[in-house]
């Protein structure tokens, strides 16, 4: 597979107009301008917010110009491409607070030394308001209502800011500004992406393009959230992120590699091979927590975070180190719910009424339950988790 191949489809989910298109461009040896965009809303960042980051770094790689933009003003707003409701609004402050912490992590998967950095408020904060009344002539607000999650919160009652509906528009043009050829993003974005094309299209008679990754699922096969407690965070220690690596399905040892390592696709589908036929998954997984740890931290770290596992092996401890990780919530109902062990929290009660919880292999009455502590090991049938501090 040559360079170009694997960037049009390792983890891409999506590409429009289409890929031909998109392939036959690469090829023409035109350096294009590239960028993906993130909105420092939060401090942290897991390895499923790092595939784009990836993707990013492998157009770099290749000589393009690629630009990592921070939605510093666009974050004012914030996107609810994905959310059920408003988004808090943040301060200027926050926003620089938000920001501090995560160049550094973004530097374990990006080369800034081939990247550009930069801030949308260096265009957006000069707009007037007859300048976005224009660009809003490009966009109809039908548009936006009818996207599916925000058509459901208006079925639901919940309110929409207007100032909601400016947030494609002002990405959009930050396309636009940058003279993007490809915006990357993950397919929550392809509605937002979509506004930058309409606006190249529009005022520059230009076609540009949207490579739209896919989703890294989480250590209990959910989407990867903060909320369900099954991310690996860019932060986490040697030894926690080798251990939830282990802690992951079976199925999902491809999807890691690809996802998540700089694995070549050759390897990868050597993995594959070896997984058919029927090499026990614990050898594979232990692969891919060394590779992780060694590509996020170093090789003298994921030495010794192996090494730690391997003890935990040799003592009789392989179920503890293994199992996924999570803070208690508010209560073992919400525990349950977080962990992955109930769907619901009313599927969480019918386990109490089927006497299927235990904590550390002794089952708990609903009316006894108390909020789970550090060490503690909560079970219902085959799922279980370990609480940490």
């Amino acid at each position: 597979m040559d360079a170009i191949e694997e960037l049009l489809t390792r983890g891409v989910e999506n590409i429009i107009p289409n890929k031909e298109k998109l392939r036959a461009l690469l090829e023409s040896g035109k350096k294009l301008n590239i960028y993906l965009g993130i909105d420092p809303t939060a401090t942290n960042i897991h390895i499923g917010h790092a595939v784009p980051l990836r993707k990013l770094n492998a157009f770099a790689a290749l000589g393009h110009n690629v630009t990592f933009l921070i939605g510093d003003f666009t974050a004012l707003i914030g996107d609810t491409s994905d959310k059920e409701s408003e988004r808090p609004v943040l301060t200027s402050e926050q926003i620089q607070e938000n920001f501090k912490t995560y160049k550094k992590q973004a530097e374990k998967v990006l080369d800034f030394s081939k990247i550009k950095v930069r801030f949308n408020s260096e265009w957006l904060k000069d707009l007037q308001f007859a300048d976005i009344i224009k660009l809003c002539q490009h966009f109809s607000a039908g548009d936006f209502v009818s996207r599916e999650i925000i058509k459901k919160r208006l079925t639901e009652g919940k309110k929409v800011g207007l100032h909601e509906i400016l947030y494609p528009v002002m990405q959009g043009y930050d396309s636009w500004f940058m003279d993007t050829d490809i915006q990357l993003g993950g397919t929550d974005q392809t509605f937002n992406m979509q506004a930058g094309r309409v606006l190249q299209k529009d005022l520059r008679r230009k076609e540009s393009f949207i490579i739209a990754n896919g989703f890294l699922e989480g250590t209990d096969g959910r989407k990867m959230s903060k909320t369900w407690n099954n991310a690996i965070w860019l932060t986490d220690t040697p030894d926690d992120m080798f251990g939830k690596v282990m802690s992951l399905r079976d199925e999902l040892i491809v999807q890691y590699f690809t996802l998540a390592t700089g694995a070549g696709m050759e390897e990868i589908g050597d993995i594959q091979k070896r997984l058919i036929a029927k090499e026990n998954p614990m050898t594979v997984k232990i692969e891919l927590a060394h590779r992780m740890v060694r590509e996020l931290h170093n090789k003298q770290s994921a030495d010794g975070a192996q090494k730690q596992f391997g003890l935990r092996f040799q003592t009789g401890d392989l179920t503890q180190a293994t199992l996924p990780t999570i803070r208690a919530g508010r209560s073992l109902i919400d525990t349950l719910v977080a962990g992955g062990i109930a769907e619901s929290n009313s599927a969480a009660r019918r386990l109490f009424e089927q006497h299927a919880v235990k904590i550390n292999d002794a089952v708990v009455p609903l009316a006894n339950a108390q909020k789970p502590k550090a060490g503690d090991i909560i079970k219902a049938g085959k799922k279980a988790v370990k609480i940490i501090a």
